[in-house]
């Protein structure tokens, strides 16, 4: 029996949570078009409606959600799985109550875990999965294998594109690169798209009508439009700060564009195909793509 046998059993073994938390994978074809900012700021306003939120920095090279928040965690996933600690010790704490957990290298690692180590990482993923109503894991930037990974692993992406060219191409390149991969169910994922920092709400539709057209041609994969953030001085002067730029300045016309992108996540119905759906699956489907290696 192979090692991604042995995870199969383990997770059938692995009595189901009730509910799962539903699990939104942030990504985008390049870097510097503002997914971590979108991915702290969407985490704020959905807990401030009331939903229990956890970020998962995926983006082992560059700490970008530690320094929008201004917190340095003590410990991250790697503790978890290597040095003992428990799935509360590697939660560190946010504004409005948000969760945040450090990949670390423990991502990276994932391949070189024992059957044991499988064991106690998914029991403590489906705990995870208890405790939060939603998980925001942001990615690395670009189109690299630990990227696609998590996207192909996961059933919700949100896709932050800007009017940048480089943005535009960078974004299909990584769709195609999604696409053509063996494990990438395309009929169990939700691709949607976030326009930012545009001119105009009317420019970030015709951004998106842009790229899904495109992607509908030669893909053939369903892409949703989320909606539009405009380009807000504000927003890099929060960063400056390290405060959230939806809570420093929150009457800015980009804070009121989150506030409805995240008020209209709220209100999507999540996937119930238990095969795709949760945190534990997400990093089952991870692990197996990186044991077929």
């Amino acid at each position: 029996m192979d090692q991604a046998e042995q995870l199969r059993n383990i997770i059938k073994q692995r009595r189901q949570p009730k509910a799962n938390a539903k699990v939104i994978t942030v990504t985008s074809g390049k870097g510097g078009v503002g997914k971590s900012s979108i991915s702290v700021n969407i985490a704020i306003q959905l807990s401030k409606l009331g939903q229990r939120v956890i970020i998962l920095d995926a983006d082992f090279g560059l700490a970008n959600v530690e320094v929008m928040l201004g917190i340095r965690p003590r410990y991250n996933l790697a503790d978890l799985m290597f040095r003992g600690k428990d799935l509360q010790d590697i939660i560190t704490r946010g504004p409005e109550n948000i969760g945040f957990i450090s990949g670390g290298s423990g991502i990276q690692e994932l391949t070189n875990i024992s059957k044991d180590q499988i064991v106690y990482l998914t029991q403590k993923l489906f705990e995870l999965n208890e405790i939060a109503d939603y998980i925001i894991i942001d990615t690395g930037a670009g189109i690299n294998d630990s990227v696609l990974e998590f996207v192909v692993a996961s059933s919700e992406v949100l896709l932050v594109t800007t009017p940048e060219p480089t943005s535009i191409t960078d974004a299909y390149a990584l769709l195609k690169a999604v696409n053509r991969n063996p494990q990438f169910l395309k009929e169990h994922t939700s691709i949607k798209m976030i326009s930012n920092r545009v001119s105009t709400m009317e420019e970030g539709k015709e951004l998106y009508n842009k790229l899904n057209t495109v992607v509908s041609k030669f893909l053939n994969i369903p892409l949703e439009f989320m909606g539009s953030i405009p380009q807000d001085n504000h927003v890099p002067k929060a960063v400056m700060q390290q405060k959230p730029f939806s809570l420093l300045y929150p009457n800015t016309i980009s804070s009121k564009a989150i506030i409805e992108i995240a008020e209209l996540m709220s209100k999507i119905t999540p996937n119930t195909n238990n095969n795709v759906n949760g945190i534990a699956h997400l990093f089952t489907n991870l692990l197996k793509a990186r044991l077929r290696r």
